[in-house]
């Protein structure tokens, strides 16, 4: 039987997050101290990211010691470095030449608009390592990690292939579960052009019509492409970023194939999904504990990176004037939802 789990259930990882004083913008830094098996897939065509080669599985790095997502566009990669330096301050990462080289990965999403002009920065990555480091000797936290206008998730937006004051709050999210001794957690940032649904197929958040109901995406673009129109004129606006984190044994390459078999639930979830206009990443990092097959950890962390999603929209709050989906009616049941 498939049951949740807490985040503390999978040992070794530590999630922290950060944000900007003053301005709707974050970061989330993800460490595993002991070293973790990476992988990545990503699908957007306006990527931001960072060290994301050295998880290419004919690349030499075997393991990584962080994951760092943020907001801020390009400028907030720089949040990469703030972690490497709190965990170089803590002794972690590979030991060469009488120095210590943390391995961060970053990516990030735009939210610029939402910033004030504060993209996060060194500081604010190294802030969310701390805490990130902090939680791993304290269970209780990590399993309340805030979801919702949080860390990377705190500009968060969706449903912006039409006039900006049609979009809806987003923000980040998470899921964790387990089957037997498998556990898969997902974490993520939903800062997507398109719509996000539930399990039941309504859209629960997005593009809104004149009335503030949430437009079926299908109907808009079958419709015409003026809204697809607006999008083009803001490229690398878009980007929705996703880690699982399992204690099963993977290796490079199937960590990979697990990031892209996952990449399946931001398709379910999420409508249009991969555009041009997004910069969909999927990290997955194994603590190498249990045996089990790649495919049994793609499906779990599908059905897990599925709830993080709605998570992530149900738990934001309104900001500007930009709604939630938590203010909205309850939608009808989508009747194209795709099981």
């Amino acid at each position: 039987m498939i049951t949740s789990a807490p985040l503390s259930a999978l040992h070794g990882f530590g999630i922290g997050h950060a944000q900007v004083e003053d301005a709707l913008s974050g970061c989330t830094a993800i460490v595993c101290p002991q070293g973790a098996t990476g992988g990545v897939d990503v699908r957007g065509g306006a990527p931001a990211t960072r060290e994301t080669d050295l998880l290419k599985p004919e690349n030499m790095v075997q393991q990584i010691h962080a994951i760092m997502l943020s907001g801020g566009s390009a400028y907030g990669l720089a949040c990469a470095d703030g972690a490497m330096k709190a965990l170089a301050e803590n002794g972690i990462g590979f030991e060469l030449a009488g120095s210590v080289v943390p391995i961060v990965p970053a990516a990030c999403i735009f939210d610029l608009p939402l910033c004030a002009g504060q993209p996060p920065c060194a500081q604010t990555g190294y802030d969310a390592c701390i805490n990130a480091l902090s939680s791993l000797d304290n269970p209780s936290a990590l399993d309340a990690l805030a979801q919702g206008n949080v860390g990377a998730g705190t500009g968060a937006t969706v449903g912006k292939f039409a006039e900006p004051y049609r979009a809806m709050k987003s923000g980040f999210g998470w899921s964790c579960l387990q089957y037997g001794e498998l556990i898969c957690a997902a974490l993520v940032t939903v800062n997507a052009l398109g719509n996000v649904r539930n399990a039941q197929g309504a859209w629960i958040s997005g593009v809104r019509d004149n009335n503030g109901d949430v437009i079926n995406p299908l109907e808009t673009f079958m419709a015409g492409q003026a809204y697809m129109s607006a999008a083009e004129q803001t490229p690398t606006s878009n980007t929705t970023l996703g880690v699982v984190l399992t204690n099963a044994s993977l290796t490079k390459a199937q960590a990979t194939k697990v990031s892209a078999q996952v990449h399946d639930a931001y398709a379910r979830a999420i409508m249009p999904v991969h555009t041009l206009n997004d910069g969909d990443a999927i990290f997955t990092l194994s603590s190498n504990e249990i045996p089990a097959t790649p495919d049994a950890v793609g499906a779990l962390a599908n059905q897990a990176m599925q709830e993080a999603i709605v998570n992530a929209v149900t738990h934001a709050k309104g900001v500007f004037g930009i709604p939630a989906a938590n203010e909205l009616p309850d939608p009808p049941v989508n009747p194209l939802m795709n099981s």
